[in-house]
């Protein structure tokens, strides 16, 4: 496993890493679903499906649209049809939707706070990237209860390439004077690693709090139970 000794900064997933993603998405993707198929319940069944929801275990796919896409990536899965305009419109509906009612129902994973402190406590800059908007990063951080510990939050909509491109780390390390081998990478799906990977992160984690599984997040550096395991890991080194 690569050293922990050179971090100073860890940027974290949102959904499955600080918020308990099935308590909280299942009723938002259903509400979105719904409104997608015109209120058509069978419809909006089937749409839940091919987006990543799993009826019978009751969870969300590994790397599945809903797990690890953004809303420009639903609406496109779920619009195939629309116009351009179309699509940007139903998009900017989704983002108001996630925003408001993910921030509102936002249920964090155990020790969220306490672990969030601890590693701000101790002098490591923290992030948040995510494939959801920036509004609703936002606001989801501030429901927490630990949006004065966070440096920035990057939708997708705040950069120019989302999650799996290196964009994300690489912005948080120019606002932090960082360079990426001392940022952590920290998530729940295969496209938190492959960012890591892609900018150069100085340490990948996965953690099996969201909806990836051990065989899904091979590729990290180092694969935890959740967040609550990180200030033990990251504990200067003897």
């Amino acid at each position: 496993m690569k050293s922990a000794r050179a971090i100073r900064g860890i940027l974290f997933d949102k959904d499955g890493t600080l918020v308990d993603f099935h308590k909280t998405w299942f009723a938002i993707g259903a509400h979105m679903a719904l409104l997608a198929a015109d209120g058509d319940r069978e419809r909006a069944d089937e749409l839940m499906n091919i987006a990543g929801y799993d009826a019978v275990t009751g969870g969300f796919r590994a790397d599945s649209v809903f797990a690890a896409g953004t809303n420009a990536d639903i609406v496109a899965l779920w619009y195939p049809h629309l116009s351009a305009a179309g699509r940007l419109e139903r998009v900017s509906a989704f983002d108001q939707i996630t925003a408001e009612e993910a921030a509102a129902t936002a249920v964090a994973v155990d020790r969220c706070k306490e672990t969030i402190t601890e590693l701000h406590r101790r002098g490591f800059r923290l992030g948040l990237a995510t494939n959801d908007s920036t509004s609703g990063a936002e606001r989801t951080l501030l429901a927490l209860g630990i949006a004065q510990m966070f440096d920035a939050a990057f939708g997708y909509d705040a950069v120019a390439n989302p999650k799996p491109a290196p964009d994300v780390i690489h912005a948080f390390a120019d606002m932090t004077g960082l360079r990426p081998s001392e940022i952590a990478m920290v998530g729940d799906n295969r496209h938190d690693l492959d960012t890591g990977k892609a900018a150069g992160a100085g340490l990948i984690v996965g953690v099996l709090s969201g909806t990836g599984t051990r065989e899904t997040l091979a590729g990290a550096d180092v694969l935890l139970n959740s967040i609550a395991d990180l200030p033990a890991l990251l504990s200067p080194e003897e």
